[in-house]
């Protein structure tokens, strides 16, 4: 069996309508639109035998095949990328062994932290595995800007001591002691949106109710976790460079600024 990357792209986002499309500089001074730069992170990644974007969206569709990219037509029914992931899967023609859903918001991952995914689940025990950031100075104090200017942005991650994720949350967990934050001491991570399925786990999560967890919180891995579904937090590293999401139009400067920073 072969593997699978899917791009979930929806564009009536309740935070950023239209994201898919949101245009914003390149490194080289050129326009470009999240969802073609993240086809060309996709297309850098040598662990997949097929890439797809899979959407519901007509216009993001048409827009995507100009570029070159293969797209999937998904039900407007569904409430996340994972079940588009999912369903994307149900559509295919051929099993896979691992699915990775790149989310479109994080054009600035690494390509070694999908590819270390990936490798990461297929020696693992673990169905699901997702990577995070041990957050340094600078991403703490963007994380608390967004708190302190009432913008949901990035979520952070709390796990075991064998990387096991116990819970992720749009607040910043666990709790900053003042103390410990002046001295460097802060244990926050940041999660990066991206996620590795073992095929079962993916279409056992389709069928799964929405928990009362994820849909306060409004995050889609919650599911497995509230369906007993071990995630594995793989923690990963930068190598020098910068990361953010783009989940407010307000994170548009910081996304062209780190591009251009990290070429």
């Amino acid at each position: 069996m072969s593997n699978l990357l899917v791009i979930p792209a929806r564009y009536d986002s309740s935070r950023f309508p239209g994201k898919p499309l949101a245009l914003f500089e390149d490194f080289n001074g050129k326009k470009i639109s999240l969802i073609e730069k993240t086809w060309q992170l996709a297309l850098n990644l040598n662990s997949f035998d097929k890439k797809i974007i899979a959407t519901d969206d007509i216009r993001i569709k048409d827009f995507c095949e100009g570029f070159g990219a293969e797209v999937c037509m998904t039900s407007n029914d569904l409430r996340n990328g994972s079940e588009r992931v999912a369903e994307t899967l149900n559509l295919q023609d051929k099993s896979y062994k691992v699915i990775v859903n790149l989310q479109g918001d994080a054009p600035l991952t690494p390509i070694w932290v999908i590819e270390g995914l990936v490798k990461e689940l297929e020696k693992s025990n673990y169905e699901v595995a997702t990577p995070v950031l041990k957050c340094d100075q600078g991403t703490l104090n963007k994380l608390i800007s967004d708190k302190k200017a009432g913008r949901i942005g990035a979520t952070t991650v709390v796990f075991d001591k064998n990387q096991k994720a116990l819970y992720f949350s749009k607040e910043l967990i666990p709790h900053i002691n003042q103390k410990n934050l002046k001295n460097n001491l802060s244990s926050v991570y940041h999660h990066i949106g991206v996620y590795a399925y073992k095929s079962d786990a993916l279409k056992a999560y389709i069928k799964f109710p929405q928990g009362n967890l994820e849909k306060q919180e409004g995050l889609e891995q919650l599911r497995f976790v509230e369906n007993d579904i071990s995630i594995k937090c793989v923690i990963s590293t930068l190598r020098g460079n910068e990361f953010w999401e783009l989940n407010n139009p307000s994170d548009i400067p910081i996304i062209e600024k780190i591009l251009k920073k990290n070429d």
